[in-house]
């Protein structure tokens, strides 16, 4: 049940309330955004709501159970906090919404209605998409670690301790021939086999892209496949940085990086066939290992 005040009850109850929608973003990155269906700007506990059309129509779905609420809103790129480039490079994923039903004769008068996080923002075109799912989402998230036999750290992080910064691990490069819309044939990588970058993280330091990070999907002696296509297309002479990947496997740990004593897996854990070995019928059972 919704807890409203007294004093906002009262006035529904009069029959001459004005309501509009607020919704207040916040990013993961800390900065805040507010928009409204309201024709007029609001100030809402220190957040500006700004008249907007670019939220379609929602439909929030709840359930008394813990399986989490979802909703989808669509519409044009019209909000001016939200950018082509910032959705591009990934800084509204898991946003934070709350929606709020608001009185906009009297503010301070509100009622929530929905909270969630945006789980997946994509463009089509000059317009957007977002996947909205309620917080009870965070009670699917694994908390702990999980015992498997690969790695749980992300490569270069301080779990894992690996210097992406040496040049051992780290290439510059710049774009010669573009093969498609998301690879390219590059000089500068030469001095590394195949595959050494594969899932690592290209950052372009010029063009159209200059600041934004994708995963490498593929790299095959100079070719390089991007994991997405990018908002703005590369072009013949994008500079760029590229930092190794890892499979997150104990062999690539020791080979590639000589870090197997940061190893954050389970290398030796015993597989299905170990757990389900049974007494040995070629021989005698005398209480000795299972072979």
């Amino acid at each position: 049940m919704k807890q409203i005040s007294e004093a906002f009850a009262a006035r529904l109850a009069a029959g001459d309330t004005t309501l509009c929608a607020c919704w207040r973003f916040a990013r993961t990155d800390g900065a805040v955004f507010g928009a409204t269906d309201h024709d007029a700007e609001l100030v809402l506990d220190g957040v500006s709501y700004l008249p907007s059309d670019g939220i379609g129509s929602v439909t929030f779905e709840s359930s008394s159970g813990l399986a989490p609420g979802r909703a989808t809103a669509s519409g044009a790129l019209s909000f001016d906090f939200i950018s082509e480039r910032d959705l591009d490079a990934g800084l509204w994923d898991g946003a934070r919404v709350d929606v709020w039903r608001v009185d906009w004769q009297a503010p301070e008068h509100k009622i929530a209605v929905w909270s969630g996080q945006l789980s997946e923002v994509a463009r089509r075109g000059q317009a957007f998409t977002a996947e909205l799912v309620s917080l009870k989402a965070d009670l699917e998230k694994s908390i702990g670690r999980v015992y498997a036999r690969t790695c749980d750290a992300d490569v270069g992080d301080a779990r894992c301790g690996v210097d992406l910064g040496a040049r051992a691990f780290r290439g510059d490069g710049v774009v010669l021939a573009v093969l498609a819309p998301d690879a390219f044939r590059a000089a500068g990588l030469d001095a590394f086999a195949s595959g050494w970058f594969e899932g690592g993280v290209l950052t372009w330091q010029t063009g159209a892209n200059a600041g934004v990070l994708v995963r490498l999907r593929r790299h095959v002696g100079v070719e390089i496949w991007l994991s997405r296509v990018l908002r703005f297309a590369v072009e013949p002479g994008d500079t760029f940085e590229v930092s190794a990947g890892c499979n997150k496997t104990f062999a690539a740990c020791g080979a590639k990086f000589a870090n197997q004593i940061s190893f954050r897996g389970f290398p030796h854990m015993p597989g299905v066939d170990a757990v389900l070995a049974g007494p040995a019928s070629g021989r005698a059972n005398a209480g000795g290992r299972r072979e």
